[in-house]
């Protein structure tokens, strides 16, 4: 049996969205037999699994995410981070000292201290305790320059593009350099201030529009007539 409703069709929770040949996606739930959504969003459809892109909702840290970070407490362990989330993130001390660390002598604010914005990544987390993160990796550590916007995380795939075909037309078309934060927070850089202010202007258009089809086409001519 098909989809009880379109491809890409906003729906609500309780919403029916498919029965008897489906299997139940994110943001859905199974009720004898019938496939509901469980919260606002788009729908879509791979294979046999019927699932909601939701257009609200928290951020949920993924072992592998690159997330940017806001420092909002130091204890001997480290630096907490709120990283837009119901969960906060643990920076380690043995994540960022090469040599041992020694609590006398090291004064952690010296390095991040609170309200410091840092580009870091998940590395570990399994809903019994905060996320871990690292900044081992290119690019990862104290954000001094550039401006972050924040936007729904639901929609940063959208941003991102299938491949990275979205985000790459964004920074090729705008001369910008972009992190992309899973969490919701993304980080522009350019030379020139109207460069940044113009790829900030098409982020919320992606967010804004998330949901409709031909977006790809309307950000290429956006970009187009904006070098004219």
């Amino acid at each position: 049996m098909p989809l009880t409703v379109e491809d890409r069709q906003l729906v609500t929770p309780g919403d029916l969205l498919a029965e008897v040949d489906y299997k139940a996606g994110e943001n859905t739930y199974s009720e004898n037999d019938k496939i509901y959504a469980s919260k606002i969003g788009i729908v879509g459809s791979r294979r046999n699994i019927v699932h909601v892109i939701a257009l609200r909702g928290f951020y949920t840290p993924q072992v592998g995410d690159i997330v940017i970070g806001k420092v909002v407490d130091i204890n001997l362990g480290g630096w907490v981070l709120d990283i837009n989330s119901p969960y906060q993130a643990i920076l380690f001390v043995s994540e960022v000292f090469e040599r041992s660390f020694n609590p006398r002598k090291d004064e952690l604010s010296e390095v991040f201290n609170i309200g410091d914005m840092i580009l870091a990544k998940v590395s570990g987390f399994d809903r019994t305790r905060d996320p871990a993160l690292t900044l081992r990796g290119r690019g990862l550590g104290k954000i001094t320059h550039g401006r972050i916007i924040e936007m729904t995380s639901a929609k940063i795939p959208r941003l991102i593009g299938k491949k990275g075909s979205m985000i790459d037309m964004v920074k090729k078309g705008t001369g910008c350099q972009i992190a992309v934060g899973q969490n919701g927070r993304v980080l522009v850089r350019g030379k020139r201030e109207e460069d940044v202010a113009f790829t900030i202007k098409i982020i919320r258009k992606v967010e804004e529009e998330a949901h409709t089809s031909g977006l790809t086409n309307r950000i290429s001519e956006l970009i187009k007539k904006e070098k004219m």
